[in-house]
């Protein structure tokens, strides 16, 4: 059947559209009907999806507030709140990420300021102060600590201090004093720990916050121990303290330094205290994803060669190692262009499965300037969302089936959908902005919130509403049809954190405080860019350099062409392309536009 359906594309496109490379050039063509279907967006609709966003968020947020303040999360089905449970200190799922600090409020609050809401926000920010404690007996990961809680805390800091009227009226209240920064300063300060018991320099995942214990566990993912950096440098350079940046720098370098002889890649999951490779699979999911997004945006917020050379080179080594398909995403001949998981010391596919994380991927590509090929991978993403109604965990492309089913109201596809949109201004990307929150609402609304879905199939729903839910998929959601909101006439003076968080980018972060002599803990790369890393099963670095690190900068980098203004109303993917995509993932999109139409030669 699969055959047969690519087959049937396969004839549509090359016989019912002209047999010549005219047919793969969108301006020979007419207005198609896909092009009918997603080429316009009615002021009216952009309004009624704003008004459907904001109750969307409201409704999670009141009850969170009315049913679980000051417990971290919200149990949507039962109107319960939900924090750590003591009971059962190995069940990470819940322990990793709650820590009785009220969690869903502070990674929040920045929302809160991006609606609008500058009466709630300052509510927010009192309650915080007031309830806010990291003096307990939790042992939570770092990772999501830092992403969730030090960002959010950072975030509304600087909302408050560095551009108070962003939003129309002050967002900073008479009686702030810093607190929320004073916050942020003793939960790093209570995760340091982590770096620095570790001879490695990649940090253990999880520590206690009252007594600085190290958990025993050592095996972390590349992302928990790479994706630090955002937070804990703005941190230090607020503070004027260089500790927390050099501790997240020295994990980059320290997993950099890993990469795989053979391919330069990296794994998934390594032993914090041998610095031995335990995982090795290499891709752009789960355990792997933000490492790659953080080198990227440190790059944007900080200004320092180091992270715009390191990224540059991974990213020429996705397309060598990972990327499948045609060579170019609309032109040319062959598969839709995927990015697989691989083998880290070979390059050889891994597994034939893709994780919901690596939607996010098309949001990097955006910000590096790679438009058509964000385009595509968002597209491949989307598709799997439609095939579902919601997007599974894992999905098999080989078998086109879940393998992990569960949907836990994840923000990345939805960010991806935000800032393409931000760079093509395509109402293709508020059609599917809209399709997503029809159906969350269709399939996640519980009595007291939104709940994620156990299985994609039969829409089962778990009983957890996941802080990023309002953090991030409603952010990005709102941003999308909110045209005149403030963030989006400034939108490169702020660059978005892994949870959501808002950040500005300008001077302020971009001068260091302290000069890389006083500080005589900064550590090395401990191979130079364009020679022979370490090995690929080990890190061996030192804890003081004396000179900076050689890098060598790869000249291979990809356009920043921006889309021809005449594209803003056709498919950003060509319909040949996209239908081929559709079809391929047993969708049936040209089927249905049949049985619609009628006429094959009317489609094009």
């Amino acid at each position: 059947m699969f055959e047969k359906r690519l087959l049937y594309i396969a004839v549509v496109i090359f016989v019912t559209i002209p047999f010549s490379l005219d047919a793969f050039n969108i301006f020979s063509h007419s207005y198609d009907k896909l092009d009918q279907k997603y080429g316009s967006f009615t002021e009216e609709m952009r309004a009624e999806m704003l008004g459907e966003v904001r109750q969307m968020f409201y409704f999670g947020y009141d009850s969170y507030m009315n049913y679980a303040f000051p417990l971290d999360e919200l149990d949507p089905i039962h109107c319960v709140g939900r924090g750590p449970d003591h009971d059962n200190p190995s069940n990470i799922n819940i322990n990793d990420v709650l820590g009785d600090y009220c969690l869903t409020l502070v990674d929040s609050l920045d929302t809160l300021a991006v609606l609008g809401n500058i009466t709630e926000f300052q509510r927010a920010v009192k309650l915080i102060i007031e309830h806010v404690s990291f003096d307990k007996e939790n042992t939570v990961q770092v990772f999501e600590a830092n992403i969730r809680l030090l960002g959010g805390l950072i975030s509304g800091h600087m909302l408050m201090e560095n551009d108070p009227y962003l939003f129309g009226e002050n967002l900073r209240p008479k009686w702030y004093n810093g607190e929320l920064l004073q916050l942020a300063s003793d939960l790093a300060s209570r995760l340091l720990p982590a770096f620095q018991n570790s001879m490695t320099g990649i940090p253990f995942p999880r520590v206690n916050l009252k007594n600085g214990v190290v958990d025993e566990g050592v095996e972390t993912c590349t992302a928990g121990a790479g994706s630090l950096l955002l937070e804990l440098g703005t941190l230090s350079r607020l503070l004027g303290d260089p500790i927390y940046e050099t501790m997240a720098r020295r994990a980059n370098r320290a997993l950099w330094s890993a990469r795989a002889k053979n391919t330069g890649l990296l794994g998934n999951v390594i032993n914090a205290k041998t610095g031995q490779w335990v995982g090795r699979l290499s891709g752009l999911g789960a355990g792997l994803d933000s490492y790659f997004e953080y080198l990227l945006k440190s790059y944007i917020l900080f200004g320092e060669e180091e992270d715009y050379l390191m990224f540059n080179e991974s990213y020429n080594g996705f397309k060598q190692y990972l990327r499948r398909g045609r060579t170019h995403c609309n032109s040319g001949y062959g598969d839709h262009p995927l990015y697989v998981n691989v083998d880290m010391h070979s390059g050889n596919t891994y597994t034939y499965w893709i994780d919901a994380l690596q939607a996010s991927f098309p949001a990097v590509q955006v910000l590096f300037g790679d438009i058509e090929e964000a385009i595509c991978t968002h597209a491949w993403h989307y598709n799997v969302w439609k095939r579902y109604g919601l997007l599974p965990e894992r999905f098999n492309w080989q078998r086109l089936s879940p393998d992990v089913a569960f949907y836990p109201l994840r923000p990345e596809l939805v960010e991806s959908t935000y800032l393409l949109y931000q760079a093509t201004k395509n109402p293709f990307y508020l059609h599917v902005g809209r399709e997503i929150i029809q159906n969350i609402n269709a399939y996640t609304k519980t009595k007291c919130g939104y709940a994620t879905v156990h299985d994609v199939i039969d829409m089962s729903l778990e009983d957890r509403m996941e802080s990023f839910f309002l953090s991030e998929t409603c952010k990005y959601l709102y941003l999308l049809f909110d045209l005149d909101n403030p963030l989006n006439k400034q939108f490169s003076k702020y660059i978005f954190t892994t949870e959501g968080h808002l950040l500005p980018i300008g001077s302020k972060l971009r001068t260091k405080p302290w000069t890389d002599e006083e500080f005589s803990s900064k550590p090395s790369c401990a191979s130079s860019f364009g020679k022979e890393s370490l090995s690929g099963d080990s890190v061996n670095i030192p804890y003081v350099a004396k000179e900076a690190p050689i890098f060598k900068p790869n000249i291979t980098q990809p356009s920043c062409d921006a889309i021809d203004e005449a594209r803003h109303y056709l498919l950003p993917l060509r319909t040949p392309y996209y239908l081929q995509l559709t079809e391929s993932l047993g969708l049936k999109e040209l089927e249905n536009m049949l049985s619609e139409n009628g006429n094959l030669e009317e489609l094009f």
